[in-house]
């Protein structure tokens, strides 16, 4: 999916379409903003609480000639939720036809289960699994019918390593995964295609979290000699906001840390994960 070059008059593939993206401030969500303001979409930037990191995402794009703007709430607040979505069509005139759930929710002590406090067990469930759910259940009223819609939620590898530790985060997103295939059956009549996207140890603050070096040197070891960047996730997710056609497998390979897509041939919902995973 390349970008519009000098001299191409032709429109960038996201021309006209608005994208909200949850926790899209930080991270992974930084990356996917940027990334879908440059393929044309003018994007609502969903933070929870650092208003500085969206504000300065929003003047970045602005800069660069994108449309942007900065909605703070909190996902899983239902009205907020509602809120942010009517925020979205007042900016730009038109509901969300793209919509991105990265806000997300780690425990960075990584307690055994039985340690787990029912505390830090709601708040992963909160936000990672409540606020996707109220996130997905608003963009599937609101998303204009055959208008190319668009929903991507997060999940991630943990799901198949099941590693000590991450007990409940890991029950997140089997959760995400399991909604959000479900979701892409129920949105198919509309026009609109719902993927979740779980991706390998990715180079954020919500990864690194608690992590000392020995730690990260293994995780290299497992992950083709590196831990992924933002840079390498954010284009599948614009991939999977284009009107990019996908039936059966789709293999992708980016550089040496690669992503493989699995389309289901019974729904469009695609599992995005790490060779050293899947294979």
């Amino acid at each position: 999916m390349a970008l519009a070059g000098a001299g191409n008059t032709s429109p960038l593939p996201l021309a006209g379409r608005v994208a909200l993206v949850t926790g899209g401030s930080r991270g992974i969500g930084r990356e996917v903003s940027s990334q879908l303001a440059a393929l044309g979409a003018r994007v609502v930037i969903n933070y929870a609480s650092n208003s500085a990191s969206a504000d300065e995402l929003v003047a970045e794009l602005a800069s660069r000639g994108h449309g942007a703007v900065a909605v703070r709430a909190d996902v899983s607040d239902p009205a907020a939720v509602g809120a942010l979505f009517d925020r979205a069509e007042e900016a730009f005139g038109s509901p969300p036809h793209i919509v991105v759930a990265c806000a997300g929710l780690l425990n960075a002590k990584y307690p055994a289960l039985a340690d787990t406090a029912v505390e830090d067990f709601d708040a992963m469930f909160a936000v990672n699994v409540r606020g996707t759910f109220l996130v997905c259940r608003e963009a599937a009223s609101r998303i204009p019918a055959n208008s190319g819609g668009r929903i991507v939620t997060f999940s991630s590898s943990i799901v198949g390593t099941l590693l000590p530790g991450y007990a409940a985060y890991t029950a997140t997103n089997a959760a995400v995964e399991a909604m959000t295939r479900i979701l892409a059956k129920e949105v198919a009549a509309k026009g609109v295609t719902a993927n979740v996207v779980a991706p390998g140890p990715v180079r954020t603050e919500l990864f690194l979290a608690g992590k000392d070096e020995a730690f990260l040197r293994r995780v290299e070891q497992q992950s083709m000699g590196r831990i992924a960047e933002t840079t390498d996730v954010a284009p599948v997710v614009a991939f999977l906001a284009s009107d990019a056609p996908a039936v059966g497998e789709q293999p992708s390979h980016q550089g040496q840390w690669g992503l493989r897509l699995k389309r289901g041939r019974c729904s469009n919902s695609i599992q995005t994960v790490t060779p050293a995973v899947c294979e």
